[in-house]
């Protein structure tokens, strides 16, 4: 990423740009006085990708059908053969640290979330607050020019901020999102959770419905934004950052979906491992 913005405007060591200068003289007089109209330059390159980033909660490699595991997942496949995969990362293993650090590119103590927001405390390191001093990719690709949206889960806001009247800077609009639909805390639920648009609290009337489910959701809305970008704003890249709730808990999942394992799991964790491992090592996963 860094070598996409600073190929386009050079290294910028300070952000947001500086304002551009008028091209206009003025005059004594409007006779006197030249006008020409300011332009703001490009800080992107034409061929500047598009982004999405999918982050979700307890999702091992063992799981997906792409990686050895045994959950059907074709839409996945298809995105890891157009891509890369890679078999060794960190993690922090806990939901705020692991956003933080992903969010800023940073070691999650070093932005005061090396616990859940939830037992945020006043130790250095653990507040709970994301500092404004640690940009977020979203602050740094919207001053390049990109329009920025996040949907579903957030959890990098102090649970005593989180209700009605902010304050809202540290909210996902405080970070450089531009738009944010979603909830703020660690988890919610599937069927019948509390949403926010932006900064506004919403009426769960609004959007639930017979056979609502969040992630179907919030796929949905963030589409809907997508296509609007792409009407209004078509010269310009988007970030798109979409965290479900699932599949941390509560693991709530329609019948349907749930009936196409029925039985398939029965032998138990052990026995599951043991397959997953070998075909693992077979696809090259595991060395």
């Amino acid at each position: 990423m860094l070598g996409i913005l600073s190929s386009a405007a050079g290294a910028q060591e300070s952000l947001p740009f500086p304002p551009t200068p008028s091209a206009s003289t003025a005059g004594l007089t409007m006779k006197d006085s030249v006008y020409k109209k300011r332009v703001d330059p490009k800080h992107l390159p034409s061929d500047a990708p598009n982004i999405l980033i999918i982050l979700m909660d307890d999702v091992g490699p063992g799981q997906a059908s792409t990686y050895g595991g045994e959950i059907n997942t074709p839409t996945l496949d298809r995105v890891a053969k157009a891509g890369i995969s890679y078999n060794r990362f960190h993690s922090t293993a806990m939901c705020s640290p692991t956003r933080g650090a992903l969010l800023s590119g940073r070691n999650h103590t070093r932005i005061s979330n090396g616990q859940i927001a939830e037992l945020a405390n006043d130790f250095d390191g653990f507040s709970g607050t994301i500092p404004k001093s640690a940009a977020t990719v979203a602050e740094v690709l919207k001053d390049y020019g990109y329009n920025t949206g996040a949907w579903g889960k957030w959890h990098n806001t102090p649970a005593e901020q989180t209700t009605s009247k902010g304050p809202f800077d540290y909210w996902p609009t405080g970070y450089g999102f531009e738009y944010f639909y979603g909830f703020l805390a660690g988890e919610a639920s599937q069927y019948e959770p509390r949403l926010v648009r932006n900064t506004t609290v919403l009426d769960p009337h609004e959007y639930e419905h017979p056979g609502y489910h969040l992630s179907e959701d919030i796929a949905t809305d963030a589409i809907k934004w997508l296509r609007e970008q792409q009407a209004f704003t078509p010269d310009k890249p988007y970030l798109i950052y979409w965290a479900p709730g699932a599949a941390h808990g509560p693991h709530q999942v329609s019948q349907e979906w749930a009936d196409k394992y029925k039985g398939k799991f029965d032998d138990g964790w052990d026995k599951y491992r043991e397959r997953t491992f070998k075909r693992a090592k077979e696809m090259g996963w595991i060395p």
